[in-house]
């Protein structure tokens, strides 16, 4: 390893480090803390994107009754349903993750344990509604 002392900002000595940088995705495991949250975040992401489907459907739907008969048509396709499943599950893990931060920001499930504990039984509770959905979407 080596060290080289360099002028900073504002003419401070700095320490520059050659470090090991590890850019293999596939052998990073995260806690499930970190799972929770990063699928948190990109099921807000998901939903704001589902929800431009969803919006124009409302609205198309509402312009008369032959536009209404369409959107029913469209909505029984298989592409509709695995959309509208997508985004019931989306819906789902956000609003359990959201749950789950502000018990969080009540200053519960902070510990190490007991968060990890929490994002375990998010995740599973997430997955065990995803499944529901699904059946009671195509069933």
């Amino acid at each position: 390893m080596t060290t080289k002392l360099s002028l900073g900002i504002n003419g401070q000595d700095t320490v520059k480090k050659q470090r090991p940088v590890n850019l293999d995705l596939s052998t990073i495991s995260l806690p499930a803390t970190a799972k929770a949250s990063i699928l948190h975040r990109v099921t807000g992401v998901a939903m704001f994107f589902a929800l431009v489907f969803v919006i124009w459907a409302w609205a198309y739907s509402l312009q008369d009754e032959q536009s209404f008969e369409y959107v029913k048509g469209l909505m029984q396709s298989p592409l509709a349903s695995f959309i509208a499943w997508g985004t019931i599950t989306v819906l789902i893990y956000h609003l359990i993750g959201g749950i789950r931060h502000l018990i969080m920001d009540l200053g519960h499930w902070e510990e190490l344990d007991s968060g990890n504990l929490s994002a375990k039984i998010t995740i599973g509770l997430w997955i065990v509604l995803a499944i529901l959905a699904g059946v009671w979407i195509w069933f």
